[in-house]
């Protein structure tokens, strides 16, 4: 019997990453789920593990609690991410750390060390969710902290899919735009940024993800789920 492989996921608790959670437990995984709040688990297959992803102590208790108990890691999600959009003379230091800390410091933590793993196994897959703001700017939408941390992810999934590619690493990333996951009343009149006219869904954003998880010959690829925001402005 083949063993079950293993997936670790940040920002786990809801929206897509809880979307995430199920899809890949769908597939066969088992998964370790972390975020900054989540109760434990009643599935034998699934680890909860709660903390602040910034912190590198988070980073060590998904590995020792999760991936070392099931005894092998094959992908990492680094979902867990902020956003905060304002003018940018208006970014506060605290935005900044936010911002910093939890979609660059807390993606360099877990990475660095699922990366030691994968390395050890010479097999894997490192899957960063980004933003197409980083690359396609929306006049009326100043998000130029936000831009800069997603920037740094998509920087990254290059980077490294080319220096792991070697050893049998696939890094890639999804690059969403407005997706919908909070009330309806907090879209109102986004669908005239999106070419296709529509805002997105969270099944968009776990279908990309899923297609990449199954593309072993796609690696540093940034795959747009973003109704066509990426292509330029409309």
């Amino acid at each position: 019997m083949t063993e079950a492989k293993v997936a670790v996921i940040t920002g786990a608790s809801h929206g897509i990453g809880e979307a995430l959670v199920a899809a890949y437990r769908a597939a066969g995984f088992r998964v370790v789920a972390c975020a900054l709040s989540i109760p434990s688990s009643s599935d034998p297959d699934v680890v909860n593990v709660a903390g602040d992803i910034s912190d590198p102590g988070t980073a060590d208790r998904i590995m020792s609690e999760g991936v070392d108990a099931f005894g092998r890691l094959d992908t990492l999600v680094n979902n867990a991410g902020a956003y905060i959009a304002k003018p940018f003379t208006e970014y506060t230091p605290a935005d900044s750390d936010v911002m910093l800390s939890t979609n660059l410091a807390g993606f360099f933590h877990i990475t660095q060390r699922a990366l030691r793993r994968m390395e050890a196994q010479r097999s894997g897959h490192v899957l960063n969710i980004t933003a197409t703001v980083a690359e396609q700017p929306v006049n009326g939408v100043p998000a130029a902290l936000a831009s800069m941390a997603k920037g740094g992810l998509n920087s990254a999934t290059k980077a490294l899919a080319i220096e792991y590619a070697s050893r049998g690493i696939r890094v890639n990333a999804v690059s969403p735009a407005i997706i919908r996951t909070h009330p309806e009343e907090s879209y109102a009149g986004s669908e005239s940024q999106i070419p296709l006219g529509r805002i997105g869904t969270i099944p968009d954003v776990v279908a990309a993800v899923m297609y990449l998880e199954n593309a072993s010959y796609v690696t540093g690829e940034i795959s747009h789920v973003d109704g066509g925001q990426s292509a330029g402005h409309w």
